[in-house]
């Protein structure tokens, strides 16, 4: 694939390495991105989609993740505007551009004329990590999910991804697909819950995770039993088995408007580190 006049080309499988050099600047922020290198070795079959990357005097400067996931990896301004030339190129394909907040600012303002209205946007987005124990006593009876937990763990996750992002995970006729990715994450070891009286009281999974990061998604208390600590102590219980057999370092990110969830991951010991912005179609 031909550089453009901006250097920016599609990478491949000859271009991991470079490609791991950039995005380990900041492995625990880059944490998505580098799973994906790693587990598809950036071929693009694999990867779903394309992984960019902008040159300068032929050195890898930064990279953009195209796929569902649009997200930029440590991406300047000015390698935003570049990636985001390119892809007004082509249609698009993204469903949600995710990552720090001004490089997503600034291809969003590039494409914005050309791409219609999203759905939703969120600016401003706390990143949030913690690399040591928790701050709080973690929940004993927190626990990873077994296949015999999908009768309530799945419509848990589709009403709190529903509740996130205001569509069901189910729409168009997707279940299946978001049952698979529910079944993929417990299959892993990458799924948490607590259950109490036969009902799913608190869930989160990783999403993602390198030997250096994992990432945080899916934190959830059904509207009833709120109030009661229940995330408080569950999270300290996520962090401490992930950072025991997953990754030593914990991040995810909240909505600014979300305060509560703020202070439950305060309390437990995650500080932030930068801000994401999200667009979503």
């Amino acid at each position: 694939m031909p550089t453009s006049r901006h250097g920016v080309r599609v990478l491949g499988t000859a271009d991991l390495d470079d490609f791991l050099r950039l995005a380990n600047r900041d492995p625990v922020t880059n944490v998505f991105a580098l799973y994906r290198a790693r587990t598809t070795s950036l071929e693009p079959r694999w990867l779903g989609g394309e992984m960019w990357g902008r040159f300068d005097a032929g050195r890898l400067v930064a990279a953009c993740h195209v796929g569902a996931n649009l997200v930029p990896v440590e991406a300047t301004p000015d390698d935003a505007r570049a990636f985001a030339e390119r892809a007004l190129t082509r249609s698009r394909t993204a469903t949600t551009i995710v990552g720090p907040h001004e490089a997503v600012r600034t291809f969003w303002n590039a494409v914005a004329g050309s791409w219609g209205r999203p759905r939703e946007t969120r600016w401003l987005q706390p990143h949030m990590v913690i690399d040591h124990p928790p701050e709080v006593v973690p929940d004993p009876f927190v626990r990873r999910t077994e296949r015999a937990d999908l009768p309530l763990l799945y419509p848990a996750c589709v009403a709190m991804y529903t509740e996130e992002v205001g569509v069901s995970p189910e729409a168009g006729g997707t279940g299946d697909l978001y049952r698979a990715r529910v079944t993929q994450l417990m299959s892993r070891g990458w799924s948490f819950a607590r259950f109490d009286d036969g009902q799913l009281v608190f869930k989160a999974e990783v999403a993602c995770a390198t030997a250096d990061a994992a990432q945080i998604q899916g934190v959830w208390v059904p509207p009833e039993r709120r109030g009661e600590g229940l995330a408080l102590a569950g999270m300290a219980a996520v962090v401490d088995a992930v950072r025991a057999e997953i990754a030593p370092s914990v991040s995810l990110y909240v909505n600014e408007w979300n305060k509560p969830a703020r202070r439950v991951y305060q309390r437990v010991g995650f500080r932030e580190t930068t801000r994401f912005s999200t667009v979503m179609f």
